[in-house]
């Protein structure tokens, strides 16, 4: 494997690990925003757009290369004047060029994949801290609605009218709680929903690279 690919192929495998990182039970969504939130990151993140641009064109350039080698030698047809030699050579080309082609379609799949997670799992962190803010603000609105219900009869005007905008208040607190809760299901739904596709490319990458294994160890039989 020549150094390009090599490089590739270490990017993909820390993608995996990455994706593993951020799909198991590890952390905490608050947890992870601090993380991305911290000074390190702050600095890449100024320049992430970049970053990520560059990488997706490295990516795809390659994977068009990869395509571009395997219709040059799916192409060639044998000769009966054709050595042996020339022709598993051939074989063994068409097989790399199958190999790099899959191991930059899936670097190019999980580094937008990543992209998704990160951006899923500070909307999840927000929701929760904004649900949390919530709660404190009805269980506020809560209190001081008893503390004068308890102090001031019911025939008080006045205090009927600050209680009736308290419990608006609060039912307007809890209607956001709900729509929150809400959301924040729909973005764990999203990111299980992700977690099980990359389970299931997962397989399937593996699934054909042993037949790529084995069907390169059948060439090199013959």
């Amino acid at each position: 494997m020549s150094l390009q690919w090599t490089i590739i192929a270490t990017f993909l495998y820390a993608e995996i690990a990455a994706v593993l990182l951020l799909t198991l039970p590890i952390a905490s969504p608050s947890k992870w925003q601090k993380f991305f939130k911290s000074k390190f990151l702050a600095y890449i993140s100024s320049q992430a757009s970049i970053y990520f641009l560059v990488l997706i064109g490295v990516l795809i350039l390659c994977l068009l290369d990869a395509i571009r080698e395997m219709v040059k030698y799916s192409n060639m047809e044998p000769t009966d004047h054709q050595h042996l030699d020339a022709e598993m050579q051939g074989h063994m080309r068409l097989f790399r060029a199958q190999r790099n082609f899959f191991i930059s379609g899936f670097a190019l799949f999980l580094l937008i994949v990543i992209r998704r997670l990160v951006q899923m799992i500070s909307e999840l962190a927000t929701l929760l801290a904004q649900a949390e803010a919530n709660f404190r603000q009805a269980q506020s609105a809560s209190a001081t609605a008893k503390t004068l219900l308890d102090q001031q009869g019911a025939g008080d005007e006045k205090s009927k009218k600050k209680v009736e905008e308290l419990r608006n208040e609060i039912d307007a607190v809890r209607k956001e709680l709900s729509r929150e809760k809400k959301d924040k299901e729909a973005v764990v739904s999203q990111a299980d929903s992700i977690k099980r596709e990359y389970d299931r490319l997962s397989e399937e990458f593996s699934k054909l690279e042993k037949k790529l294994t084995v069907a390169g160890g059948d060439k090199k039989a013959d």
